[in-house]
């Protein structure tokens, strides 16, 4: 991976109306608009429909943690304007494998959202079926229990996916500080969603989360 990782905003608000307020203020600094899963649920479709209307030019994940029906859910997502979808890392292989084929066919992409038991071999195997992105998170079970930090095997698994060849992906509470913590290591994109969405100014806590990326992945 070269270059800075990309800034990506998560949507999870219980209506779109809400969901899209801060986007025109912050569209300038995101690479990636992720419909979350709450907002999916709430809304279906019909949010990555809006959001791919409205924000032609970005990328949107549409976050519905596929866990079975793959071939469904990702054409439903994929036909409503969606570049990815996210499958859970309990899913079996079978359902990774519909959702790879259904990407293909829309020249979409597909996260696995790595559990806390996940395995290298696992992952690996998730890769040759075509799975590219990897997503490693902290919960805000653990936020609540104020155990939320990047510990060092947090850091080490993001270069064994890495080398594995997948774009990983961090996200759970992300801030300047963290980003600070993860600078110079091979992440390929930040999702950033309250500390954007709920910040008094999302407009500058976009920009400012964009001026630590850049300082911690200079050019």
């Amino acid at each position: 991976m070269s270059g800075r990782p990309r800034l990506q905003v998560a949507l999870d608000s219980l209506d779109l109306p809400a969901a899209l307020r801060p986007l025109p203020e912050v569209a300038d600094y995101v690479d990636v608009i992720e419909v979350g899963t709450v907002l999916c649920l709430s809304e279906g479709m019909h949010a990555v429909r809006a959001v791919r209307a409205l924000f032609p030019g970005k990328d949107v994940l549409a976050d519905v943690r596929i866990a079975e029906a793959g071939s469904v859910i990702a054409k439903l997502a994929f036909d409503a304007g969606a570049n990815l979808v996210s499958v859970i890392g309990c899913a079996a292989m079978a359902t990774f494998e519909a959702v790879v084929a259904e990407a293909r066919r829309a020249g979409g992409e597909v996260q696995v959202e790595l559990g806390a038991d996940w395995s290298l071999d696992r992952a690996a195997q998730l890769w040759e079926a075509g799975v590219t992105h990897a997503i490693l998170h902290r919960s805000r079970d653990a936020e609540a229990l104020g155990t939320l930090e990047w510990a060092p095997g947090d850091l080490e698994s993001i270069k064994l996916l890495a080398d594995i060849g997948f774009q990983v992906t961090v996200t759970g509470g992300i801030s300047v500080a963290d980003i600070d913590i993860l600078a110079g290591y091979p992440v390929a994109i930040v999702i950033a969603g309250r500390s954007i969405v709920a910040a008094a100014d999302p407009r500058r806590a976009a920009a400012d989360l964009v001026a630590a990326l850049d300082r911690g992945w200079p050019v």
